[in-house]
C-alpha cells in the first residue's frame, strides 16, 4: 500500500476567499476606493492615540513642581 501524495497547495483563507469574491463583484475603482477609507481610517486612529499620548505628556508636565 502506497501512501498518498502530498498536497503542496495551500488552502485558502476566509479573507482570501471574500477578497476574490470581492474582486468579481466590485469594479477596480471601487475596491481602490474602499481600500483607501480604510487606510485613511487607520491614519485617523493612529492620529488619535498620538494626540491622547500626548494629552496625558503635558498633563504630567504641568503637574510637575
Amino acid at each position: 500500500m502506497q501512501a498518498a501524495p502530498v498536497r503542496a497547495t495551500a488552502i485558502p483563507s476566509f479573507t482570501d476567499a471574500l477578497r476574490a469574491v470581492e474582486s468579481l463583484l466590485m469594479s477596480g475603482g471601487q475596491r481602490t476606493a474602499r481600500q483607501n477609507a480604510w487606510t485613511s481610517v487607520l491614519e485617523d486612529r493612529r492620529r488619535a492615540k498620538d494626540r491622547v499620548e500626548a494629552q496625558l505628556f503635558l498633563e504630567q508636565v504641568a503637574g510637575r513642581p
